[in-house]
């Protein structure tokens, strides 16, 4: 996993540790100029909207209200949009992009953790983007295979329960490893038992799975939080 920075970042610390002079900064415990750079290209994360449900606490007199949370993701050349959701404007998502500096067309992909419509359905403001889905990556009407691997900063794995088709998007950042996981949670470690699993058993493992391998989590409808360890 990301093993050609890990291999750049061991031969930094090996010179860094010999005193060499390499370029790297003489300030005391100062990060070497190898590894500095690194840091400045991995990959960066930001939630666009943050997501809700009020199927946490509707009454029978209520309309259930939902809207996914939708993140950002800046990787190298790739703009990619986790689940474009539902919106009651699809201008509040427009104006998220225009706060980072983008417009719709600047989007390269659109990634989706799995398939209900309140995850997906504004993947139309997008047609110039790829979409990766479980099945397969799309271009205009062609599909391929997409990698695990799918760059050097993120990493795809499957993780079902919730629904048989779900994805986690695993993305190596400054602060750490971000999993952008959809609905295995739908809020910080919630709902404790899903009721719209297809599978509670396959569901409890991927959530153990994303425990093991994240430092924060991006749940399907409420703000990142950070994993306990």
């Amino acid at each position: 996993m990301w093993r050609t920075k890990v291999r750049n970042t061991r031969k930094a610390l090996l010179c860094w540790g010999k005193k060499k002079s390499t370029g790297f900064p003489k300030k005391k415990n100062a990060l070497p100029l190898v590894m500095r750079n690194e840091l400045m290209f991995m990959a960066e994360v930001k939630v666009l909207v943050e997501g809700y449900t009020t199927d946490d606490g509707v009454s029978e007199s209520e309309d259930e209200r939902t809207c996914a949370t939708i993140t950002l993701i800046r990787d190298g050349n790739n703009i990619i949009v986790v689940d474009p959701g539902v919106l009651q404007s699809q201008d509040v998502l427009v104006d998220a992009l225009k706060k980072e500096g983008l417009a719709i067309d600047d989007v390269t992909h659109v990634f989706l953790t799995h398939s209900h419509i309140d995850h997906f359905r504004n993947i139309g403001m997008f047609p110039k983007a790829k979409v990766l889905e479980f099945y397969g990556i799309w271009e205009e009407n062609m599909v391929d295979d997409w990698q695990e691997q799918f760059s050097e900063d993120i990493k795809i794995i499957k993780t079902p329960g919730h629904i048989a088709n779900a994805l986690t998007f695993l993305v190596k950042t400054n602060e750490g490893i971000i999993a952008i996981v959809g609905d295995v949670f739908w809020k910080e470690n919630w709902p404790e038992k899903d009721p719209y699993a297809s599978d509670l058993e396959e569901l409890a493992k991927s959530r153990k799975k994303i425990l093991e391998l994240a430092d924060y989590i991006i749940p399907g409808h409420g703000k990142m939080f950070k994993v306990k360890k």
